[in-house]
């Protein structure tokens, strides 16, 4: 039996959509963005962020991004909501 690293787990959001303009960070429409996926580690959503840029790649506006939904779920802060 070997010792066991354990790690923390924090979840990254990976999302993507077509901008309004490559100049900021506005999408054309909302209702359309392209919800990857959660990740536990930044490694995961990395792969995730990469296979999806591939993906879109003939499309200019398109742009997907990795989003650090960990810091904003952080108990230590109280940063977080409950609905």
């Amino acid at each position: 039996m070997g010792d066991t690293i354990e790690t923390k787990q924090l979840m990254h959001i990976v999302i993507g959509g077509e901008l309004k303009d490559l100049s900021c960070l506005e999408f054309e429409d909302l209702s359309k963005i392209d919800f990857v996926g959660a990740f536990p580690s930044y490694k995961a959503a990395y792969d995730a962020w990469k296979g999806a840029a591939q993906r879109t790649v003939d499309s200019a506006e398109t742009r997907y991004f990795i989003l650090h939904a960990h810091k904003l779920l952080d108990p230590e802060t109280g940063d977080h909501h409950h609905v």
